[in-house]
């Protein structure tokens, strides 16, 4: 399975404990285009504190193989994360993938290409036979990103997650990597 190429400009590394001020920014920035796809946030979460709290639980996560958290960089800035979580082993062998795009890099092969590179690592370094991920039903943009990053619809999860404040139900895609 190749990695395709990020789009010109564009990187994606492992979060570090230095990224709680971008990452506030870039919260603060796609406030408004998240706000329909994600939890109900307080405001707390959309600054440097917040998010040093946030990458602090992220990074416990990644030393204890629970998780692989990533940023998207773009001109010194964080521009989307992408996450592997719920990492279980054993003969599940599985994750869960959450990403975002930064609003003015919508539509550029962003999403897709990180979603591969993440399913790359997933097969590779962490042996992982599949990952899988949610999306709102509505969520016309991000269901064509994972069928262009080999997710396939495999059923519906009634009242699955608080999005936006309400129990929404999510369509499931997964990847199978080997």
């Amino acid at each position: 399975m190749s990695s395709p190429a990020l789009p010109p400009g564009v990187g994606m590394r492992l979060l570090a404990p230095t990224d709680a001020a971008a990452l506030a920014q870039a919260y603060r920035d796609n406030r408004e285009h998240l706000s329909p796809w994600e939890p109900l946030r307080d405001d707390a979460y959309f600054k440097e504190a917040g998010q040093a709290d946030q990458i602090a639980g992220k990074l416990a996560g990644l030393a204890s193989g629970t998780e692989v958290p990533w940023v998207l960089t773009s001109d010194h800035r964080i521009v989307g994360t992408i996450t592997l979580s719920g990492i279980v082993r054993g003969p599940f062998l599985n994750a869960h993938v959450g990403y975002w795009v930064d609003a003015r890099l919508q539509g550029r092969g962003v999403g897709s290409a990180a979603l591969h590179r993440a399913a790359h690592h997933a097969r590779g370094p962490l042996g992982l036979h599949r990952i899988q991920a949610s999306v709102l039903p509505h969520n016309e943009p991000s269901k064509a990103v994972l069928v262009r990053a080999g997710f396939t619809l495999i059923g519906t999860a009634p009242a699955y997650l608080s999005i936006a404040g309400r129990w929404q139900d999510h369509l499931l895609y997964q990847r199978i990597l080997h």
